[in-house]
């Protein structure tokens, strides 16, 4: 787990970053606030005892996405450059299969900074949030916790909607049950389990992350069902919804944006 004062001093530098470049970092605090105590994922550069630069490991499956940043004032001095090949370093040790590198799409300095190295543009991420549609609910549909019977299903949808292989997908839902169980549900309509999601709230957000209908439940209208739900809940406790889509996943981006998401920013992954 991280310290107290260290989240403290990532959501410090976190801060000063965005505001000197006018960008949004995707630090996944959802994941820092549950950190394994015993995995080296995080990589700090202190000055007097001043936090100016951070990267982080972001395990999903088989798949590591690395994601830092360094203090606008002490840039130039190779840090950002030390720290990724700390994190490069424990990924490889780690037995991740893939690495990704995650940059804000209107970062000046991570293009200046990838332009100088081998890494290839891979995708782009959509981050949107929901600006306002109709809400009916359907009461064939109901979001439940997920019990112990539910593993086998939770695993198979990741392999079927996500292309994790069965043991990474099953490490990676042992691993979600261990830090936040709490955020997770089960899709059922009409008494069958048809898919699942997770639903973050954090600081009045919620963020919908992990959606997924299994193939044989899809084109049924299921998600869409399943978006009104989340919107209905989350509306009513005064959250704006977010959630992330790749650029490619035309299907997806079409479903959301039919539902009343607006895409206002991008994130873009490099494979290092």
């Amino acid at each position: 787990m991280l310290t107290e004062k260290q989240l403290e001093d990532i959501k410090s530098l976190q801060k000063t970053c965005e505001e000197h470049e006018n960008i949004l970092l995707k630090l996944n605090w959802e994941m820092l606030k549950n950190r394994d105590h015993y995995v080296k994922q995080d990589f700090f550069y202190y000055e007097e005892d001043v936090l100016k630069g951070f990267t982080a490991i972001y395990g999903f499956g088989n798949k590591a996405e690395i994601c830092g940043m360094v203090h606008p004032g002490s840039r130039r001095n190779r840090i950002f450059f030390n720290l990724l090949q700390q994190a490069i370093g424990e990924v490889k040790n780690q037995g991740y299969r893939q690495i990704l590198l995650n940059a804000p799409g209107n970062s000046q300095s991570a293009k200046g900074f990838l332009s100088k190295t081998e890494a290839v543009f891979v995708f782009s991420e959509h981050q949107m949030k929901w600006e306002g549609g109709p809400l009916n609910p359907d009461t064939d549909l109901v979001l439940r916790r997920p019990e112990a019977a539910d593993f086998p299903f939770e695993v198979q949808i990741d392999v079927d909607c996500f292309g994790f292989s069965p043991k990474d997908a099953e490490e990676y839902n042992r691993r979600l049950k261990m830090e936040n169980e709490q955020q997770s549900y089960i899709i059922e309509y009409k008494e069958e389990p048809a898919g699942k999601v997770r639903v973050s709230e954090e600081n009045g957000e919620a963020w919908i992350y992990g959606f997924a209908i299994s193939p044989e439940h899809q084109k049924r209208g299921i998600g869409r069902k399943t978006l009104i739900s989340i919107l209905t809940k989350e509306t009513e406790k005064g959250n704006p919804v977010f959630l992330e889509v790749e650029a490619k996943n035309t299907g997806a981006l079409k479903l959301y944006e039919s539902c009343g998401f607006k895409a206002y920013y991008a994130q873009d992954y490099y494979l290092i």
